[in-house]
């Protein structure tokens, strides 16, 4: 069972304040305030109450937690919204919920009839139940939430519009670096569908603002794929698999 809430209604906003420099995460005052209200509480409620394994990540105020034991899960919803209430908060209503993840939910929901496993978004990506090409163990594929994926393109049509009679390469290097990081960030493995589409789409929108900057024509595709080829960087995945990642040689 996982459960993906996020903290809500009240006097204090445990997402205020997040502040980046040189790519670290400065503590906020939310952050502090959610250490003393759900931190150090969870861990002493795992101690007490659990009967099976949990799991708990949380990044500012959005938290995702993996119950071994349905049971379990239910108990911590009923007494997370009591504990948070003492602080005067409240859980997110559309957010927050109870939903059945991991390698046998597939199969349980499948004897049920009750299709497949809920997904669930948790920092720019959509989580979903699936299984490996190689092996056909399980494993949680990460995609590019849709709704980040088309926000983010808006706003590089905004811009290439505000940036529209500037030179070429001041526009391809601002490109390079929207690009670069949006990779960067989502790089993960098997995500790379939407990261192909990613690129693909700003070089349209950049065909389309180099188009408009003359009535004489438009851009030639020829042209325009040497441009993409030398100003974007090629769809590729950065980040290794979490077990790779996190493995320690001794």
């Amino acid at each position: 069972m996982a459960e993906r809430r996020r903290a809500g209604r009240g006097e204090a906003d445990p997402g205020a304040g997040r502040n980046a420099a040189r790519g670290q995460r400065l503590a906020a005052p939310g952050d502090i305030y959610l250490h003393y209200a759900f931190d150090l509480w969870v861990q002493a409620w795992r101690k007490r109450h659990a009967h099976g394994e949990v799991i708990v990540v949380r990044f500012a105020d959005d938290i995702v937690l993996g119950f071994q034991s349905e049971k379990d899960a239910r108990q911590f919803h009923s007494d997370l919204a009591a504990r948070f209430c003492k602080f005067k908060l409240e859980l997110h209503p559309e957010k927050t919920r109870l939903i059945e993840f991991g390698p046998f939910a597939a199969e349980q929901r499948r004897r049920r009839g009750d299709g497949k496993p809920e997904t669930f978004d948790f920092l720019g990506f959509t989580h979903i139940c699936a299984k490996k090409r190689s092996n056909g163990c399980f494993t949680v594929l990460r995609q590019t939430v849709r709704k980040r994926l088309q926000a983010k393109l808006g706003e590089v049509k905004a811009e290439l519009r505000r940036r529209l009679h500037h030179p070429i390469p001041e526009q391809g290097s601002w490109l390079r670096s929207v690009v670069g990081g949006h990779l960067h960030y989502y790089g993960v493995p098997m995500n790379s569908p939407a990261l192909a589409l990613f690129r693909f789409q700003v070089g349209w929108l950049w065909h389309r603002a180099l188009s408009r900057r003359s009535q004489t024509g438009r851009v030639r595709w020829d042209r325009m794929r040497r441009l993409i080829d030398r100003w974007l960087p090629p769809a590729r995945i950065c980040h290794p698999y979490p077990l790779r990642r996190l493995g320690v040689i001794t």
